[in-house]
């Protein structure tokens, strides 16, 4: 197993950080690992909002779920998908099409975890933040992007302050990859590894922002996480940035 490969293998989210900046060599150098992600037929269709004034900082915080850490990491990135430079130079084309989303949104995953990769190589930590969607509506105004502009996810970096937690537990191997054709859900499986998950939830200490332990499996995780990550709104506004009208 090569350095690369250990480096995946060993990821985990940081969520507590030292005040220590980021040198502009070490933002330049994961820059470039994100910009030379894979792009869909090179439309290069993301961009990156990297927020540096404190006060918006603050305020992009509080859309977001009041996430304490997007405040305290010295580095705090957005990932949007980006249609509104081809549109500039391509305007006759019709972007309706739910497809330009669907590669916009998988080219800026793409960058995002390329970023967190090279940050991780150099000792540095991250946490992704869904929670930019929370607000988008009021998030894309404070951002000032345009039409064809929607953020996707946010990126905490900076420097880990104490220990790196232990790995949280995945799915096996047997239940995530299949072999020429789809499997149906292994209730045995899910079983050993919704006990799995209690053991590690009962193991780990607690942590900011949470103040009382929470020990539950991964079934009352994905039923809890689907019921909150309803956005009935999100529609109409991919519709109002240009997107997934057709």
């Amino acid at each position: 197993m090569n350095s690369t490969v250990e480096l995946l293998h060993n990821h985990t989210s940081i969520r507590s950080y030292t005040n220590q900046p980021l040198e502009e060599e070490q933002v330049g150098a994961i820059f470039k690992a994100a910009n030379q992600t894979s792009s869909f037929s090179l439309l290069q269709a993301v961009s990156i909002i990297r927020i540096k004034d404190p006060d918006l900082r603050k305020k992009v915080m509080q859309l977001s779920g009041y996430q304490p850490y997007i405040e305290e990491a010295a580095e705090f990135w957005i990932f949007c998908a980006d249609f509104n430079r081809n549109h500039q130079i391509a305007p006759n084309v019709d972007l309706d099409y739910i497809e330009f989303l669907l590669i916009g949104s998988f080219d800026a995953g793409l960058m995002a975890q390329n970023a967190l990769t090279a940050a991780e190589s150099m000792g540095l930590g991250g946490v992704y933040i869904g929670g930019v969607r929370l607000n988008i509506a009021e998030l894309t105004e404070v951002l000032n992007l345009p039409e064809y502009v929607i953020p996707l996810v946010g990126l905490c970096i900076g420097q880990p302050n104490g220990k790196k937690p232990g790995l949280k537990p995945r799915l096996p191997q047997s239940m995530v990859m299949f072999n020429n054709q789809y499997q149906p859900l292994d209730e045995e499986k899910l079983a050993a590894y919704d006990q799995q998950m209690r053991e590690y939830y009962q193991d780990r200490p607690v942590s900011a922002p949470f103040t009382v332990k929470r020990v539950k499996g991964w079934k009352d995780h994905i039923e809890d996480h689907l019921e909150r990550s309803k956005q009935p709104f999100m529609l109409e506004y991919l519709n109002k940035q240009g997107f997934a009208k057709k």
